[in-house]
């Protein structure tokens, strides 16, 4: 976001950006990604505002070394972004803060590993360490699954330096949500609710992906559910940080495991927008964003209210041939319609070489609906996703089976 002319549209810089960014006049696509480096494009062409959504970036320090040039930009620093490039100090950080999670251990020896599994017990979840691209967690339903997820992580170092310590904790039932915050380093702002499915396939089955479709608002996220986690998990959270010396700025994510009885645990934390929770999300907001960023870096987040699209969002997310395994890249994509006040679909894995659309990462587009129910939002996504080609395409027809289950 910038207070510059924006620039004519250009695709000279491929391998930056995606498909639809390139395809989006407002916008240019810049093959920068080292953070110094984009710090000086950022003085070079005076920049106002940036704004971090991948979550490497944070963890490599890009807001300490922007902060440090006295530029302006909205994301927590490498120290607050360990709540998510490290699960054993986010672990540990909601220990000390008595803020509700899954019991749990970090292991570095593969010995005590296997035997801690064998003492609990199956299912139970392994999670890698660091950041692993959305590969680093299994919910192992048998003790030959959490077993292999400990060999795969720790001995066979398929992970690498994510996989070096693994985080074996409880396995908890109930219903996930997705709740998002904005933080000024103080204020909380929160946005809407939403809910994503995070299986392969219809009816929650296959492997376990980054995320294959989501809906806002999330029914299962009532009013006084929402005090709640507001008064036991976030609130906590962002008062617990500055207490421990690295206030918290930017979005901040709280995967919601909610029981039976309606009481709410932390899954994990992510120090950015959750996709594709995003997308819908971000289809309902109807104040301006750049406003309220401006708020955000400025610690002015308890004066502004946001206003939402009343209807339900809800995004389908179309997913490579391979995918979440070995994506296969370089199929040809056509018949994305324009965007609509009812539609809009999202670019992801997507790249534009002069003319051609193709495929080139694992979730490759998300496509959202918007309407009166979830059912009649479902129904406009899943038109659209049937006028989209790729060869190989993987897409479930489910997406909000919860929200439309409670209201049948």
């Amino acid at each position: 976001m910038e207070n510059r002319p924006i620039p004519a549209h250009s695709n000279r810089l491929r391998g930056a950006g995606n498909g639809g960014t390139a395809l989006d006049q407002r916008l240019e696509n810049i093959n920068i990604t080292d953070p110094a480096a984009l710090a000086d494009f950022v003085e070079r062409e005076h920049v106002a505002l940036t704004v971090v959504g991948p979550e490497v970036p944070l963890a490599a320090g890009i807001v300490n070394i922007f902060r440090d040039r006295g530029l302006k930009i909205f994301g927590p620093t490498r120290e607050a972004a360990q709540l998510e490039s490290s699960k054993d100090f986010a672990k540990s950080f909601m220990q000390r803060h008595h803020i509700p999670t899954a019991e749990y251990q970090t292991f570095s020896d593969v010995g005590a590993a296997h035997q801690y599994i064998d003492q609990k017990g199956a299912p139970i979840v392994i999670k890698a360490d660091g950041l692993a691209a959305g590969k680093g967690v299994v919910v192992a339903m048998n003790l030959e699954e959490a077993h292999a997820a400990v060999d795969m992580m720790l001995s066979d170092n398929r992970l690498g330096d994510a996989g070096a310590r693994v985080v074996i904790e409880e396995f908890l039932a109930g219903e996930e949500a997705s709740f998002i915050v904005m933080v000024d380093g103080k204020n909380i702002l929160p946005l809407a609710t939403s809910q994503d499915h995070k299986r392969l396939k219809d009816d929650d089955q296959g492997p376990n992906t980054g995320g294959m479709g989501a809906y806002s608002p999330a029914p299962i996220v009532t009013p006084a559910l929402h005090a709640r986690v507001m008064r036991e998990i976030i609130t906590p959270t962002v008062q617990g940080m500055a207490k421990d010396g690295i206030p918290f700025s930017g979005f901040l994510y709280a995967g919601l495991m909610i029981d039976d009885k309606g009481n709410p645990k932390t899954l994990e934390f992510n120090c950015r927008m959750g996709d594709p929770e995003t997308q819908p999300i971000m289809a309902r907001l109807k104040t301006d964003l750049l406003v309220v960023m401006e708020h955000a870096v400025n610690g002015t987040l308890d004066t502004i209210e946001l206003e939402w699209d009343r209807r339900t969002a809800l995004g389908v997310v179309m997913a490579a041939a391979g995918y979440p395994d070995a994506p296969r890249k370089d199929d040809l994509i056509s018949g994305i319609p324009e965007e609509t006040a009812d539609s809009v679909t999202f670019h992801a894995g997507t790249t534009l070489t002069g003319e051609r659309l193709t495929t080139s990462g694992g979730r490759v587009l998300c496509v959202v609906g918007l309407g009166d129910s979830v059912k009649m939002a479902q129904k406009q996504a899943y038109n659209v996703v049937d006028q989209i080609h790729f060869s190989g395409a993987q897409f479930r027809r489910d997406i909000g089976w919860r929200a439309l289950k409670k209201h049948a």
